[in-house]
């Protein structure tokens, strides 16, 4: 008799590129276990004994996310020699990161915009990870202040919640279908509103 499970030959990083798409499309809610069987082409007690359930699969999905396209935003904010360069790197991968989806969309902004009662673990742990990415912007910003790259004055609380907000835009402006070239106009727009480096640390 063979036994149950995921075939010999599954690639996990395959498979959780497959179940990040349908969340990604569909959202926590709406997407169902014979989404995933059929995109990953197993069977559902295969998909259970892959992941558990349809919650860790989505938290897995929401890592694989982080760690593959979700990465290069803050990759380049962080590695950037200014937060001039790296706010619009920031800001454009987001962008492309949001129009990679068909359905398009930030995965962690779209997948649970609303959630019954019994999903709010979902909720509360995306919110968690936004909170973590609004502390990475945070110190990305403050960082740029001691560079001499925004002035000594700058207040980076309100550059953080608006950059913030600009990003999260980004992502609904694309779930709604507008398209790229229009939301690079946002982006260019919100370019405007950042401080041009010192005239010291120019030098």
């Amino acid at each position: 008799m063979v036994p149950r499970g995921r075939p010999r030959s599954f690639d996990r990083d395959a498979a959780l590129d497959k179940v990040m798409k349908v969340f990604w499309a569909k959202g926590y809610e709406c997407a169902q276990i014979n989404d995933f069987t059929t995109a990953i082409g197993i069977t559902p007690p295969s998909f259970y004994a892959a992941f558990g359930n349809k919650e860790q699969a989505f938290r897995e999905a929401v890592d694989y996310y982080r760690r593959t396209i979700g990465a290069a935003p803050f990759d380049a904010l962080e590695n950037a020699t200014t937060i001039q360069e790296g706010m619009r790197r920031w800001l454009e991968l987001s962008a492309d990161s949001a129009f990679a989806c068909p359905a398009g969309g930030c995965m962690i902004s779209v997948s649970s915009i609303q959630c019954k009662p019994e999903n709010v673990p979902v909720k509360e742990f995306l919110q968690a990870i936004r909170h973590a990415n609004h502390e990475r912007l945070s110190k990305r910003l403050q960082q740029a202040v001691g560079a001499g790259d925004l002035p000594s004055n700058a207040d980076t609380a309100q550059m953080t919640e608006f950059y913030h907000m600009i990003q999260q835009s980004i992502s609904f402006e694309a779930r709604d279908g507008n398209s790229r070239a229009a939301v690079q106009k946002i982006i260019d727009m919100a370019m405007m509103a950042l401080p041009a480096r010192t005239r010291q640390a120019a030098e």
